[in-house]
């Protein structure tokens, strides 16, 4: 791991070392398994959820997820594969430049990973907007128009991750022993873009997107619990006619398929919630205490603290699929009938 220490006196680098190589060893037993199953996860919501029909913007938005994070994984696995093999193996030295492995497609795949965040932050805001305002919205957030609107999400994605997607490059150095032309990994302005980033990205679009995502649960969260309220009232009445107004927002707005799908809402974005929370800690504890960063200090709590947050990005573009299956009745059919077929066949 030397390489990747900043160039900061040695004496300042022991402090918490040891902690961070138990967190990378223990999180790098976790990490292959996490991913794997990403993987048939991912595949299998794009697949249940084409077969279900993209007929509506939710569903849409869901695929396009799914899609987002499969990409994600898929990228970010050589870097994964990387620090398993440090921690556990610890080559030396490697039989290639290891940066190939651990960067090259670092910041790509965290920006498919950013597509993912306001892929969230949309089916959020949308699901509340049609929830509190269902005769209004509902009309607004036409199929084309989220189509449109993803087109949108991928050019900001890339866009705001731009200036670290330039940094890296594949260059060509000779070995003076061999004589042989080798490839290595280069990077360009790093410090500068790395500055941008940390402003840009971590600081504004991390915030801003986390408060919108609290905001958004916190709202639909409070409009289940008033259909809930007043469906025990319906129930308590029986089946006698009610013709109170009270009753009539939440019937026009939430019927028993509006109530699955925000539930699912809710627990796809409280999942995002908890999953960001640690790079929201970290951004604050850097503004706190400025040597929990690459070159300070407390570098190894910096480091401690980011591995953290990544299983937290892997376990994100993971386990939608089990609030897919539990609150979703038209996918855990599809999903059903797949496994019959499958056992079946064997």
């Amino acid at each position: 791991m030397s390489d990747f220490l900043p160039s900061v006196p040695q004496i300042t680098l022991k402090y918490f070392q040891e902690e961070y190589f138990t967190v990378l060893t223990v999180l790098s037993y976790a990490w292959p398994a996490i991913i794997l199953f990403g993987f048939v996860a991912n595949v299998t919501n794009i697949v249940v959820f084409l077969k279900t029909g993209a007929r509506d913007n939710v569903t849409i938005l869901l695929i396009a997820l799914a899609v987002s994070d499969l990409v994600f994984l898929v990228l970010i696995s050589p870097t994964m594969c990387g620090f398993v093999i440090e921690a556990l193996v610890r080559p030396n030295p490697w039989p290639f430049d290891k940066k190939l492995l651990f960067f090259l497609l670092y910041w790509p795949a965290f920006t498919i990973y950013d597509l993912s965040t306001y892929i969230s932050v949309s089916l959020g805001v949308m699901r509340c907007a049609c929830v509190a305002m269902p005769l209004k919205f509902k009309l607004v957030f036409t199929k084309s128009r989220t189509i449109k609107w993803l087109m949108i999400l991928v050019v900001l994605a890339i866009s705001i991750r731009l200036p670290v997607l330039t940094v890296h490059r594949i260059a060509w150095r000779k070995d003076p022993k061999t004589n042989l032309s080798t490839p290595f990994l280069a990077a360009v302005n790093k410090k500068s873009m790395s500055k941008v980033l940390d402003i840009l990205n971590r600081g504004i679009v991390v915030n801003l997107a986390y408060v919108t995502m609290v905001t958004c649960v916190l709202l639909l969260s409070f409009k289940l619990y008033q259909a809930s309220r007043i469906r025990q009232k319906c129930t308590v009445k029986g089946a006698q006619k009610d013709d109170d107004t009270s009753d009539k927002p939440v019937a026009q707005g939430l019927s028993s398929r509006d109530l699955q799908v925000v539930k699912s809402v809710v627990l796809v974005c409280t999942i995002f919630v908890l999953a960001q929370m640690p790079q929201v800690i970290a951004s604050a504890s850097r503004r706190i205490n400025p040597q929990i960063t690459e070159g300070g200090n407390l570098y190894f709590v910096f480091a401690s603290i980011s591995q953290i947050n990544t299983t937290c990005c892997y376990l994100n573009a993971s386990v939608n699929i089990f609030v897919y299956y539990n609150y979703n009745s038209k996918y855990r059919a599809v999903f059903q009938s797949m496994l019959l077929v499958i056992y079946k066949k064997k």
